[in-house]
């Protein structure tokens, strides 16, 4: 039996997928190919010939989009790239399954065009799900614009053969009527090359924050709080805070802090830093580091905070498992599902005396650090290594294509139905 041929599609690589599409390859899992923007093709070319280019029809970014629309109109873009370039490998190769991310290898254009299972990847369907902290709203241009980005994530919903959401969290996200076209399955890592935590031989005990950004949905907000209630309390240990100050993914703080100091503060980060100067005087900041540097930052933390607001999966979080740290994160949400409390982590409640005393605790008890870590360290790479979950992955892609074979037989057996005949 041939191997099935399996295409990703995202303008960014090796981004979402990457790792898996090469993994599939090289284990002979798949015949696995993946489809960027020329920029990334060239620039990834070295790592094999699987890497191929789409090229959008039209920039997707631009000073003209409707404001309204921007992020539809950028898909369409993408899309249309995305369909020629497909029309043009077919003519080589059959092609049994796309694996489009919803917005940046969007999928709406392929439906019916191309004799593939589609599978859209949607991280959550719009920001009116994902959630905000109401300090911090978005506007009423902001709202609506967001419910063009959920139409589309809906309309994938109905039409994929399959959808692939990376959390529980993420899939309750959607309308119960779209959900059973939706399966959970979070990306695989490559723990191997991930060094343990390095313990002892060090003056104070460092308590971390790590995120792509230091932002309110990830909890920035919380961290500096708790520090700075720790440093008033005398604490007497190091604090740093991984992550870029300059941008914020998944929230509207920045206009708020914009507003609020009539331009004259540029990030949430500084924002706060003036809120809480106790906080201020003793968290570092690295800023963003090149993978190696943080790699190796984040194995000399003792305990790391991950006090998430709104998040339907973070591959920061599992790394940091993986790599064998230990946690303290929120008893709900997206967290809960990755973490057991007094097994691998500890799960607090939105409280901060709750919070305090539990770091208090832990400080004191490296032995329940250790073991925390350890087995952080053991069940992450049990399930999500990409060892187990590349399988998991093609189990649900010929899922897909089972999918797409009924519904294909099925449109050809009500074509075929006497009440349809001439």
């Amino acid at each position: 039996m041939s191997k099935p041929v399996i295409v990703f599609a995202g303008a960014v690589y090796p981004g979402q997928f990457g790792l898996l599409c090469d993994y599939l390859r090289h284990s002979g899992l798949a015949e696995s190919y993946f489809l960027t923007t020329p920029g990334h093709m060239k620039r990834n070319r070295q790592r094999g010939n699987h890497i191929l280019g789409f090229r959008p029809d039209g920039p997707i970014l631009s000073d003209d989009r409707y404001y309204y629309s921007a992020k539809v109109e950028r898909s369409a873009r993408i899309g249309r790239g995305l369909l020629n370039a497909l029309r043009d490998l077919r003519k080589h190769t059959k092609i049994d399954v796309v694996v489009a991310h919803s917005l940046w290898g969007a999928p709406h254009f392929l439906y019916d065009e191309i004799d593939a299972a589609i599978v859209s990847y949607i991280e959550f369907p719009s920001f009116r799900a994902h959630g905000w902290d109401p300090a911090y709203p978005p506007d009423l241009a902001q709202r609506i614009a967001d419910r063009n980005a959920e139409m589309l994530n809906f309309h994938q919903a109905v039409c994929s053969d399959l959808v692939i959401c990376p959390s529980q969290h993420a899939k309750s996200m959607f309308p119960p009527a779209l959900r059973s076209n939706i399966e959970v399955q979070m990306e695989g890592f490559d723990f191997t090359s991930m060094p343990a935590p390095v313990t002892g031989g060090r003056e104070k005990m460092t308590i971390g924050f790590a995120a792509r950004d230091l932002s309110s949905a990830k909890g920035f907000e919380t961290y500096v709080r708790l520090v700075d209630k720790l440093a008033s309390q005398g604490v007497d240990a190091q604090f740093i805070a991984f992550g870029g100050a300059e941008e914020v993914t998944y929230g509207y703080e920045q206009q708020a802090v914009t507003r609020a100091h009539n331009g004259q503060i540029k990030t949430f980060r500084d924002h706060l830093m003036l809120k809480h100067p106790r906080a201020a005087k003793v968290i570092e900041f690295p800023g963003k580091l090149p993978y190696a540097e943080f790699s190796k930052r984040i194995t000399e933390v003792d305990l790391f905070l991950y006090p998430l607001k709104f998040g339907v999966a973070n591959w920061g979080l599992m790394e940091i498992l993986g790599r064998g740290g230990c946690v303290l994160a929120p008893d709900r949400g997206y967290a809960a599902e990755m973490i057991q409390d007094d097994v691998n982590g500890q799960l607090l409640p939105d409280n901060d005396d709750a919070w305090i005393n539990a770091i208090l605790a832990l400080l004191d008890d490296p032995a329940r650090r250790f073991r925390y870590g350890q087995k952080a360290r053991n069940l992450a790479r049990a399930q999500y290594d990409l060892s187990v979950t590349a399988p998991r992955y093609m189990t649900l892609f010929r899922q897909a294509m089972s999918n797409r074979a009924a519904r294909i037989g099925n449109a050809q057996e009500t074509a075929n139905s006497p009440r349809n005949m001439p």
